[in-house]
């Protein structure tokens, strides 16, 4: 039996740091191309956000900005071309006028189900060729990155 690695107690040194950074940055544009994101002509920002609204929707259009760290002009342009290519809808707040809340429509939510499933198994087809150990350990792992993602999404704030 291989001895369990040793863990590191104080922050990863730059080298693991950067080759961590880097195998994130690689994974996530590898997933992101996704042939219905593709054929759909969105950009990575506003699959970003279907993908968001169609899971948390309907949402303030506010909350999907903090979660997307995206600022506001940025936000009303990429929700106003998805709301065009018919994928969300979006309405005002009845309680205040000056508040908007986004939901997918069903094309939306089709398409956020069809670009999830094809990412699913992108994701299953490339750790069917890692080792069972191998696996586990990524299984092992998705806690601290769920907790590295948060993290770094704080930081921003």
């Amino acid at each position: 039996m291989t001895p369990a690695p040793t863990i590191p107690a104080a922050p990863l040194d730059t080298e693991s740091a950067g080759r961590l950074r880097a195998i994130i940055g690689r994974l996530a544009r590898q997933l992101r191309a996704t042939p219905s994101g593709i054929d759909a002509a969105l950009t990575p920002t506003r699959i970003s956000l279907l993908l968001t609204i169609d899971r948390r929707g309907p949402v303030r259009l506010s909350e999907i900005g903090e979660v997307e760290s995206l600022n506001p002009t940025m936000l009303s342009r990429s929700v106003t071309q998805l709301v065009d290519a018919g994928l969300v809808t979006r309405t005002s707040d009845a309680g205040d006028r000056r508040a908007a809340w986004v939901s997918p429509t069903e094309d939306g939510h089709a398409l956020a189900e069809r670009m999830r499933h094809e990412r699913t198994s992108a994701v299953n087809a490339a750790l069917s060729g890692l080792s069972a150990h191998e696996r586990r350990i990524l299984q092992e792992a998705i806690p601290a990155l769920e907790s590295l993602a948060e993290q770094l999404r704080g930081g921003r704030a």
